[in-house]
Protein backbone atom coordinates (compact mmCIF):
# COMPACT_ATOMS: atom_id res chain seq x y z
CA UNK A 1 0.00 0.00 0.00
CA UNK A 2 2.95 2.29 0.61
CA UNK A 3 3.04 3.50 -2.58
CA UNK A 4 4.63 7.38 -2.50
CA UNK A 5 6.93 9.35 -1.55
CA UNK A 6 6.38 13.03 -1.13
CA UNK A 7 8.58 16.35 -1.47
CA UNK A 8 7.46 19.33 -0.18
CA UNK A 9 8.52 22.52 -0.18
CA UNK A 10 9.28 23.67 3.76
CA UNK A 11 7.66 27.18 4.67
CA UNK A 12 7.02 26.71 8.26
CA UNK A 13 7.13 23.63 11.08
CA UNK A 14 3.55 24.38 11.76
CA UNK A 15 2.63 24.43 7.94
CA UNK A 16 4.76 21.42 7.47
CA UNK A 17 2.58 19.83 10.40
CA UNK A 18 -0.11 20.50 8.63
CA UNK A 19 1.00 19.22 5.96
CA UNK A 20 2.17 15.79 7.30
CA UNK A 21 -1.08 15.44 9.24
CA UNK A 22 -3.32 15.97 5.89
CA UNK A 23 -1.06 13.74 3.78
CA UNK A 24 -1.05 10.81 6.16
CA UNK A 25 -4.84 10.40 5.81
CA UNK A 26 -3.79 8.67 2.47
CA UNK A 27 -2.00 5.31 3.76
CA UNK A 28 -0.37 4.60 0.25
CA UNK A 29 2.39 7.83 1.33
CA UNK A 30 5.25 5.95 2.44
CA UNK A 31 7.28 9.19 3.45
CA UNK A 32 7.24 12.83 2.94
CA UNK A 33 10.51 14.62 2.76
CA UNK A 34 10.66 18.66 2.97
CA UNK A 35 13.06 20.70 0.78
CA UNK A 36 14.18 23.59 2.49
CA UNK A 37 16.92 26.41 1.08
CA UNK A 38 17.47 27.81 4.62
CA UNK A 39 18.36 26.14 8.02
CA UNK A 40 15.35 24.59 9.66
CA UNK A 41 15.36 25.03 13.78
CA UNK A 42 12.03 22.59 14.92
CA UNK A 43 11.13 19.18 14.78
CA UNK A 44 8.13 17.78 12.17
CA UNK A 45 7.43 14.50 13.39
CA UNK A 46 9.40 11.52 11.42
CA UNK A 47 9.93 13.86 8.21
CA UNK A 48 13.31 14.22 6.97
CA UNK A 49 14.55 17.97 6.22
CA UNK A 50 16.54 17.65 2.73
CA UNK A 51 18.66 20.79 2.63
CA UNK A 52 18.55 22.03 -1.22
CA UNK A 53 20.45 24.99 -3.23
CA UNK A 54 17.30 25.69 -4.94
CA UNK A 55 13.77 24.01 -5.67
CA UNK A 56 14.59 24.26 -9.62
CA UNK A 57 17.75 22.82 -9.47
CA UNK A 58 19.36 19.67 -11.16
CA UNK A 59 21.53 19.05 -7.99
CA UNK A 60 17.84 19.36 -6.29
CA UNK A 61 16.04 16.15 -8.35
CA UNK A 62 19.20 14.29 -7.85
CA UNK A 63 19.01 14.40 -4.02
CA UNK A 64 15.30 13.69 -4.60
CA UNK A 65 15.88 10.53 -7.16
CA UNK A 66 18.31 9.11 -5.04
CA UNK A 67 15.55 8.93 -1.67
CA UNK A 68 13.33 7.36 -3.67
CA UNK A 69 12.17 3.36 -3.02
CA UNK A 70 8.11 3.66 -4.12
CA UNK A 71 6.54 3.22 -6.76
CA UNK A 72 5.43 6.53 -7.42
CA UNK A 73 6.91 9.89 -6.40
CA UNK A 74 4.80 13.19 -5.81
CA UNK A 75 6.88 17.10 -5.72
CA UNK A 76 5.02 20.16 -4.78
CA UNK A 77 6.57 22.74 -6.80
CA UNK A 78 5.48 25.88 -5.69
CA UNK A 79 6.27 27.38 -1.82
CA UNK A 80 2.13 28.04 -0.75
CA UNK A 81 0.02 25.66 0.82
CA UNK A 82 -2.06 22.87 -0.61
CA UNK A 83 -4.66 20.67 0.04
CA UNK A 84 -4.94 17.35 -2.01
CA UNK A 85 -8.91 16.26 -2.67
CA UNK A 86 -10.69 13.43 -1.79
CA UNK A 87 -8.41 10.40 -2.77
CA UNK A 88 -6.37 12.57 -5.13
CA UNK A 89 -3.67 10.32 -4.62
CA UNK A 90 -5.41 7.28 -4.78
CA UNK A 91 -6.64 8.52 -7.95
CA UNK A 92 -3.63 9.53 -9.37
CA UNK A 93 -2.18 6.08 -8.96
CA UNK A 94 -4.64 4.48 -10.36
CA UNK A 95 -4.90 6.34 -13.62
CA UNK A 96 -0.89 5.98 -13.57
CA UNK A 97 -1.62 2.93 -13.57
CA UNK A 98 -4.10 2.08 -16.41
CA UNK A 99 -1.67 4.47 -18.43
CA UNK A 100 1.99 3.68 -17.81
CA UNK A 101 2.23 7.67 -17.26
CA UNK A 102 5.59 9.23 -16.75
CA UNK A 103 4.15 11.74 -15.45
CA UNK A 104 0.67 13.31 -14.29
CA UNK A 105 -0.84 16.65 -12.85
CA UNK A 106 -4.43 17.75 -12.55
CA UNK A 107 -6.64 20.49 -12.79
CA UNK A 108 -7.12 22.36 -9.21
CA UNK A 109 -7.98 25.27 -7.12
CA UNK A 110 -6.42 28.34 -6.73
CA UNK A 111 -7.74 29.74 -3.77
CA UNK A 112 -7.77 33.65 -3.69
CA UNK A 113 -8.49 35.86 -0.72
CA UNK A 114 -10.41 32.21 1.04
CA UNK A 115 -12.33 31.72 -1.81
CA UNK A 116 -11.43 28.85 -4.17
CA UNK A 117 -11.36 29.18 -7.91
CA UNK A 118 -11.22 26.57 -10.63
CA UNK A 119 -7.79 26.78 -12.61
CA UNK A 120 -7.96 23.87 -14.94
CA UNK A 121 -4.64 23.13 -17.53
CA UNK A 122 -4.29 22.12 -20.66
CA UNK A 123 -3.40 19.46 -22.09
CA UNK A 124 0.44 18.44 -22.64
CA UNK A 125 1.69 18.02 -26.59
CA UNK A 126 5.19 18.04 -27.94
CA UNK A 127 4.74 21.73 -29.05
CA UNK A 128 4.51 22.33 -25.85
CA UNK A 129 8.22 23.47 -24.86
CA UNK A 130 7.55 26.58 -23.19
CA UNK A 131 9.17 26.56 -19.99
CA UNK A 132 6.43 28.56 -18.20
CA UNK A 133 4.35 25.89 -19.11
CA UNK A 134 1.53 25.56 -16.24
CA UNK A 135 1.30 22.35 -14.93
CA UNK A 136 0.04 23.23 -11.44
CA UNK A 137 1.85 22.64 -8.53
CA UNK A 138 1.28 19.04 -7.81
CA UNK A 139 3.49 16.57 -10.37
CA UNK A 140 3.08 12.92 -9.54
CA UNK A 141 5.95 10.98 -11.14
CA UNK A 142 6.53 6.48 -11.96
CA UNK A 143 9.29 7.16 -9.77
CA UNK A 144 11.26 4.65 -12.18
CA UNK A 145 11.00 7.30 -15.15
CA UNK A 146 11.96 9.96 -12.83
CA UNK A 147 15.44 7.76 -11.99
CA UNK A 148 15.84 7.43 -15.26
CA UNK A 149 15.57 10.67 -16.21
CA UNK A 150 17.74 12.35 -13.04
CA UNK A 151 20.25 9.77 -14.39
CA UNK A 152 20.35 11.55 -17.74
CA UNK A 153 20.73 14.80 -16.84
CA UNK A 154 24.31 16.01 -17.60
CA UNK A 155 23.98 19.66 -17.13
CA UNK A 156 24.00 21.23 -13.49
CA UNK A 157 21.52 23.68 -14.11
CA UNK A 158 20.47 26.12 -11.06
CA UNK A 159 17.47 27.37 -12.53
CA UNK A 160 16.01 25.05 -15.07
CA UNK A 161 16.84 21.54 -13.44
CA UNK A 162 12.69 20.95 -13.73
CA UNK A 163 12.40 22.01 -16.87
CA UNK A 164 15.32 19.62 -17.96
CA UNK A 165 13.74 16.95 -15.67
CA UNK A 166 10.37 17.09 -17.47
CA UNK A 167 11.31 17.38 -20.95
CA UNK A 168 13.51 14.17 -20.48
CA UNK A 169 10.37 12.75 -18.92
CA UNK A 170 8.55 13.21 -22.34
CA UNK A 171 11.27 11.53 -24.05
CA UNK A 172 10.29 8.58 -22.07
CA UNK A 173 7.07 8.03 -21.28
CA UNK A 174 3.22 10.20 -21.26
CA UNK A 175 2.07 13.57 -19.57
CA UNK A 176 -0.58 12.65 -18.64
CA UNK A 177 -3.58 15.78 -17.95
CA UNK A 178 -6.02 14.20 -15.36
CA UNK A 179 -8.91 17.06 -16.21
CA UNK A 180 -10.34 16.36 -12.78
CA UNK A 181 -10.02 18.86 -9.69
CA UNK A 182 -7.56 16.84 -7.25
CA UNK A 183 -5.80 19.43 -4.89
CA UNK A 184 -6.04 23.29 -4.28
CA UNK A 185 -3.28 25.50 -3.98
CA UNK A 186 -3.42 28.98 -2.41
CA UNK A 187 -2.44 31.38 -5.77
CA UNK A 188 1.26 32.96 -5.45
CA UNK A 189 0.68 35.67 -8.42
CA UNK A 190 -2.35 37.32 -8.26
CA UNK A 191 -1.35 39.81 -11.26
CA UNK A 192 -3.46 40.11 -14.12
CA UNK A 193 -2.61 37.84 -17.10
CA UNK A 194 -1.10 40.85 -19.34
CA UNK A 195 1.03 41.78 -16.44
CA UNK A 196 2.69 38.11 -16.64
CA UNK A 197 3.35 38.41 -20.22
CA UNK A 198 6.42 39.65 -20.32
CA UNK A 199 8.19 38.18 -17.26
CA UNK A 200 10.60 35.81 -19.92
CA UNK A 201 11.92 39.14 -21.18
CA UNK A 202 12.83 40.76 -18.15
CA UNK A 203 16.30 42.06 -17.66
CA UNK A 204 16.29 40.58 -14.05
CA UNK A 205 15.54 36.90 -15.46
CA UNK A 206 18.13 36.55 -17.78
CA UNK A 207 20.39 34.34 -16.18
CA UNK A 208 17.14 32.19 -15.75
CA UNK A 209 16.45 32.62 -19.23
CA UNK A 210 19.99 31.13 -20.58
CA UNK A 211 19.53 28.22 -18.69
CA UNK A 212 16.43 27.43 -20.11
CA UNK A 213 17.68 27.81 -23.88
CA UNK A 214 20.39 25.68 -22.89
CA UNK A 215 17.84 22.72 -21.52
CA UNK A 216 15.86 23.10 -24.53
CA UNK A 217 18.31 23.39 -27.16
CA UNK A 218 19.94 20.44 -26.18
CA UNK A 219 16.70 18.88 -26.13
CA UNK A 220 15.55 19.64 -29.79
CA UNK A 221 19.26 17.97 -30.38
CA UNK A 222 18.07 14.81 -29.33
CA UNK A 223 14.92 14.70 -30.52
CA UNK A 224 16.07 15.78 -33.76
CA UNK A 225 14.09 18.80 -34.04
CA UNK A 226 17.51 21.60 -33.73
CA UNK A 227 18.00 23.54 -36.96
CA UNK A 228 21.74 24.11 -37.03
CA UNK A 229 22.73 27.65 -38.80
CA UNK A 230 22.40 28.19 -42.64
CA UNK A 231 19.28 29.88 -44.00
CA UNK A 232 18.36 30.26 -47.83
CA UNK A 233 19.39 33.43 -48.99
CA UNK A 234 16.98 36.59 -49.97
CA UNK A 235 17.82 38.34 -52.98
CA UNK A 236 15.25 41.56 -53.17
CA UNK A 237 15.11 40.82 -56.69
CA UNK A 238 10.84 41.13 -57.01
CA UNK A 239 9.61 43.53 -59.34
CA UNK A 240 6.19 44.90 -59.83
CA UNK A 241 6.27 46.87 -56.73
CA UNK A 242 5.41 50.94 -56.58
CA UNK A 243 6.23 51.27 -52.53
CA UNK A 244 9.05 50.41 -51.25
CA UNK A 245 7.19 49.51 -47.92
CA UNK A 246 3.93 49.10 -46.80
CA UNK A 247 2.72 49.80 -43.04
CA UNK A 248 -0.43 47.72 -42.73
CA UNK A 249 -2.66 48.27 -39.80
CA UNK A 250 -5.62 45.85 -38.97
CA UNK A 251 -8.35 47.77 -37.34
CA UNK A 252 -11.33 47.67 -35.20
CA UNK A 253 -13.10 49.62 -33.13
CA UNK A 254 -9.96 51.34 -31.53
CA UNK A 255 -11.37 55.27 -32.25
CA UNK A 256 -9.26 56.13 -28.93
CA UNK A 257 -6.29 55.28 -30.57
CA UNK A 258 -6.21 54.65 -34.71
CA UNK A 259 -5.67 58.20 -35.16
CA UNK A 260 -2.25 57.93 -33.52
CA UNK A 261 -1.13 55.23 -34.96
CA UNK A 262 -1.57 56.69 -38.18
CA UNK A 263 -0.17 59.72 -37.29
CA UNK A 264 2.89 58.32 -36.57
CA UNK A 265 3.58 56.43 -39.64
CA UNK A 266 2.80 59.58 -41.60
CA UNK A 267 5.83 61.25 -39.46
CA UNK A 268 8.09 58.87 -41.08
CA UNK A 269 10.99 60.46 -42.62
CA UNK A 270 12.71 57.88 -45.54
CA UNK A 271 14.83 58.05 -48.73
CA UNK A 272 12.04 55.67 -50.50
CA UNK A 273 8.07 55.45 -51.04
CA UNK A 274 5.95 54.28 -49.01
CA UNK A 275 2.14 54.13 -47.77
CA UNK A 276 -0.30 53.13 -45.20
CA UNK A 277 -2.57 50.49 -45.68
CA UNK A 278 -5.33 50.46 -42.56
CA UNK A 279 -7.43 47.21 -42.77
CA UNK A 280 -10.74 48.32 -40.93
CA UNK A 281 -12.34 45.10 -39.92
CA UNK A 282 -15.94 46.49 -39.99
CA UNK A 283 -15.61 49.23 -36.90
CA UNK A 284 -18.71 50.71 -35.74
CA UNK A 285 -17.33 53.28 -32.46
CA UNK A 286 -16.33 56.31 -35.43
CA UNK A 287 -12.84 54.84 -36.37
CA UNK A 288 -14.02 53.99 -40.14
CA UNK A 289 -14.42 58.10 -39.58
CA UNK A 290 -11.40 59.03 -38.74
CA UNK A 291 -9.35 56.74 -40.62
CA UNK A 292 -11.55 58.79 -43.99
CA UNK A 293 -9.85 61.78 -42.42
CA UNK A 294 -6.83 61.04 -43.64
CA UNK A 295 -7.38 59.79 -46.98
CA UNK A 296 -7.22 63.12 -48.81
CA UNK A 297 -2.81 61.94 -48.16
CA UNK A 298 -2.54 59.85 -51.08
CA UNK A 299 -0.44 57.50 -48.89
CA UNK A 300 -3.03 56.13 -46.86
CA UNK A 301 -5.31 53.20 -47.75
CA UNK A 302 -8.41 52.73 -46.19
CA UNK A 303 -9.31 48.89 -46.33
CA UNK A 304 -12.97 47.31 -45.69
CA UNK A 305 -12.58 43.78 -46.43
CA UNK A 306 -15.21 42.15 -48.30
CA UNK A 307 -15.63 39.00 -46.12
CA UNK A 308 -17.08 39.35 -42.54
CA UNK A 309 -15.14 36.06 -40.66
CA UNK A 310 -11.37 37.74 -40.64
CA UNK A 311 -9.57 38.65 -37.60
CA UNK A 312 -6.23 40.23 -37.41
CA UNK A 313 -4.08 37.51 -39.55
CA UNK A 314 -6.97 37.71 -42.47
CA UNK A 315 -6.50 41.51 -42.56
CA UNK A 316 -3.14 41.30 -42.71
CA UNK A 317 -3.93 38.84 -45.99
CA UNK A 318 -6.19 41.38 -47.12
CA UNK A 319 -3.19 44.01 -46.65
CA UNK A 320 -0.92 42.22 -47.79
CA UNK A 321 -1.83 40.93 -50.98
CA UNK A 322 -3.53 44.51 -52.40
CA UNK A 323 -1.72 45.52 -55.47
CA UNK A 324 -0.56 48.52 -53.50
CA UNK A 325 1.66 46.59 -50.93
CA UNK A 326 5.21 47.27 -51.10
CA UNK A 327 8.10 45.44 -51.55
CA UNK A 328 8.24 45.19 -47.32
CA UNK A 329 5.20 44.72 -44.79
CA UNK A 330 5.76 46.34 -41.64
CA UNK A 331 3.32 45.72 -38.76
CA UNK A 332 2.12 48.75 -36.89
CA UNK A 333 -1.10 47.52 -34.11
CA UNK A 334 -3.36 49.88 -33.95
CA UNK A 335 -3.07 50.57 -30.39
CA UNK A 336 0.66 51.47 -30.53
CA UNK A 337 2.63 54.41 -32.33
CA UNK A 338 6.17 54.49 -33.76
CA UNK A 339 8.32 55.95 -31.37
CA UNK A 340 10.52 58.35 -33.70
CA UNK A 341 10.23 59.46 -37.71
CA UNK A 342 13.30 57.32 -38.70
CA UNK A 343 11.51 53.70 -37.59
CA UNK A 344 10.52 53.06 -40.78
CA UNK A 345 14.15 53.74 -43.02
CA UNK A 346 15.49 51.83 -39.98
CA UNK A 347 13.41 48.69 -40.83
CA UNK A 348 13.97 49.02 -44.54
CA UNK A 349 17.92 49.04 -44.02
CA UNK A 350 17.98 45.70 -42.16
CA UNK A 351 16.23 43.87 -44.93
CA UNK A 352 19.39 44.58 -46.94
CA UNK A 353 22.19 44.88 -44.76
CA UNK A 354 21.15 41.77 -42.67
CA UNK A 355 19.98 39.65 -45.85
CA UNK A 356 16.84 38.05 -44.17
CA UNK A 357 13.10 37.37 -44.72
CA UNK A 358 11.37 39.11 -41.86
CA UNK A 359 12.81 41.78 -39.33
CA UNK A 360 11.94 42.25 -35.75
CA UNK A 361 12.74 45.65 -33.65
CA UNK A 362 12.69 46.38 -29.69
CA UNK A 363 10.01 48.58 -28.43
CA UNK A 364 9.09 50.51 -24.61
CA UNK A 365 6.28 49.48 -22.33
CA UNK A 366 3.86 52.12 -21.70
CA UNK A 367 0.65 53.32 -20.32
CA UNK A 368 -1.92 54.99 -22.24
CA UNK A 369 -0.16 58.46 -22.09
CA UNK A 370 2.90 57.22 -23.51
CA UNK A 371 4.91 57.07 -19.88
CA UNK A 372 7.69 53.98 -19.42
CA UNK A 373 6.21 51.08 -16.97
CA UNK A 374 7.99 48.26 -16.11
CA UNK A 375 9.74 46.07 -17.73
CA UNK A 376 10.35 48.72 -19.83
CA UNK A 377 12.59 48.04 -23.05
CA UNK A 378 11.63 44.56 -24.68
CA UNK A 379 14.68 43.87 -26.87
CA UNK A 380 14.29 40.32 -26.68
CA UNK A 381 18.11 39.42 -26.45
CA UNK A 382 17.43 35.93 -26.43
CA UNK A 383 17.24 36.18 -30.08
CA UNK A 384 20.66 35.26 -31.47
CA UNK A 385 21.32 34.43 -35.25
CA UNK A 386 22.90 30.92 -34.83
CA UNK A 387 19.80 29.65 -31.95
CA UNK A 388 17.36 31.99 -32.37
CA UNK A 389 15.19 29.47 -34.17
CA UNK A 390 15.40 27.20 -31.93
CA UNK A 391 14.87 29.04 -29.09
CA UNK A 392 11.83 30.42 -30.41
CA UNK A 393 10.46 27.05 -29.64
CA UNK A 394 10.63 27.80 -26.54
CA UNK A 395 9.17 31.64 -25.88
CA UNK A 396 5.76 32.45 -26.77
CA UNK A 397 6.97 36.08 -28.60
CA UNK A 398 9.04 36.98 -30.98
CA UNK A 399 8.84 41.11 -30.65
CA UNK A 400 7.68 43.83 -32.54
CA UNK A 401 7.78 45.68 -34.79
CA UNK A 402 7.94 43.03 -37.18
CA UNK A 403 8.66 43.51 -41.04
CA UNK A 404 8.07 41.14 -43.88
CA UNK A 405 9.26 40.68 -47.28
CA UNK A 406 6.29 40.85 -48.97
CA UNK A 407 6.86 38.26 -51.66
CA UNK A 408 7.89 35.11 -48.57
CA UNK A 409 4.41 36.99 -46.47
CA UNK A 410 2.61 36.36 -49.99
CA UNK A 411 4.03 32.91 -50.74
CA UNK A 412 2.80 31.92 -46.73
CA UNK A 413 0.32 33.96 -45.81
CA UNK A 414 -0.96 34.28 -42.28
CA UNK A 415 -3.92 31.98 -40.40
CA UNK A 416 -6.76 34.09 -39.82
CA UNK A 417 -6.78 34.39 -36.50
CA UNK A 418 -6.68 37.19 -34.10
CA UNK A 419 -4.11 35.47 -31.19
CA UNK A 420 -0.78 33.88 -32.59
CA UNK A 421 -0.78 34.89 -35.71
CA UNK A 422 2.63 37.12 -35.91
CA UNK A 423 3.90 34.08 -34.08
CA UNK A 424 3.35 31.44 -36.64
CA UNK A 425 4.63 33.30 -39.29
CA UNK A 426 7.67 34.02 -37.02
CA UNK A 427 8.10 30.35 -36.64
CA UNK A 428 7.42 29.50 -40.39
CA UNK A 429 10.14 31.55 -41.23
CA UNK A 430 12.60 30.89 -38.98
CA UNK A 431 12.38 27.64 -40.62
CA UNK A 432 13.89 28.71 -43.71
CA UNK A 433 15.25 31.95 -43.74
CA UNK A 434 16.91 34.38 -41.27
CA UNK A 435 15.01 37.05 -39.13
CA UNK A 436 17.05 40.14 -38.51
CA UNK A 437 17.17 42.38 -35.58
CA UNK A 438 16.87 45.56 -34.32
CA UNK A 439 17.93 46.56 -30.77
CA UNK A 440 17.03 50.20 -31.04
CA UNK A 441 13.85 51.29 -29.99
CA UNK A 442 11.17 51.55 -33.03
CA UNK A 443 8.35 51.43 -30.82
CA UNK A 444 6.07 52.67 -28.03
CA UNK A 445 3.64 49.32 -26.63
CA UNK A 446 0.96 51.34 -25.10
CA UNK A 447 -0.88 48.70 -22.30
CA UNK A 448 -4.47 49.64 -21.49
CA UNK A 449 -7.68 48.25 -20.49
CA UNK A 450 -8.64 47.49 -23.97
CA UNK A 451 -5.73 45.78 -24.90
CA UNK A 452 -6.82 41.91 -26.31
CA UNK A 453 -4.55 40.61 -23.77
CA UNK A 454 -4.93 42.80 -20.48
CA UNK A 455 -7.26 40.63 -18.32
CA UNK A 456 -8.22 37.21 -19.72
CA UNK A 457 -9.95 34.60 -17.85
CA UNK A 458 -8.69 30.95 -17.10
CA UNK A 459 -10.44 29.71 -19.90
CA UNK A 460 -9.05 31.99 -22.71
CA UNK A 461 -5.94 31.65 -21.29
CA UNK A 462 -5.65 28.23 -22.10
CA UNK A 463 -7.21 28.44 -25.14
CA UNK A 464 -4.62 30.71 -26.31
CA UNK A 465 -1.78 28.67 -25.04
CA UNK A 466 -3.00 25.19 -26.33
CA UNK A 467 -3.24 27.49 -29.44
CA UNK A 468 0.34 28.66 -29.28
CA UNK A 469 1.51 24.78 -28.34
CA UNK A 470 -0.27 23.33 -31.10
CA UNK A 471 1.85 26.21 -33.68
CA UNK A 472 4.71 24.59 -31.86
CA UNK A 473 3.67 21.28 -32.33
CA UNK A 474 3.51 21.13 -36.33
CA UNK A 475 6.57 23.22 -36.44
CA UNK A 476 8.35 20.82 -34.57
CA UNK A 477 7.09 18.32 -36.61
CA UNK A 478 7.53 19.75 -39.80
CA UNK A 479 11.86 20.44 -38.39
CA UNK A 480 11.95 16.78 -37.20
CA UNK A 481 10.87 16.05 -41.11
CA UNK A 482 13.69 18.19 -42.66
CA UNK A 483 15.92 17.01 -40.59
CA UNK A 484 15.30 13.04 -41.13
CA UNK A 485 15.02 13.96 -45.35
CA UNK A 486 18.27 16.46 -45.15
CA UNK A 487 20.33 15.35 -41.89
CA UNK A 488 23.61 18.12 -42.48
Amino acid sequence: MNMITCFIPFLSVSHARQTVRTLRQCRRVKKIYFLATEAVSGEVGECEILPVDSLASCATFRSVASRVDTAYTCIYTTCTAFEPGQFAFERLSAIAEDTDAGMLYADRYLVKNGVRCPAPVIDYQPGSLRDDFDFGSLLFFRSSVLKQAVGAMDADYRFAGLYDLRLRVSELAGLVHVNEYLYAEVEADARKSGEKLFDYVDPKNRAVQIEMEAACTAYLKRIGGYLAPGFEPVAFDADGFEQEASVIIPVRNRIRTIEAAIRSVLAQKTSFRFNLIVVDNHSTDGTSEAIEKYTADKRVLHLVPERSDLGIGGCWNVGVHHPACGKFAVQLDSDDVYSGPDTLQKIVDAFYEQKCAMVVGTYRMTDFQMNEIPPGIIDHREWTPENGRNNALRINGLGAPRAFYTPVLREINLPNTSYGEDYALGLRISRTWQIGRIYDVLYLCRRWEDNSDAALDIVKMNAHNTYKDRLRTWELQARIALNARSPK
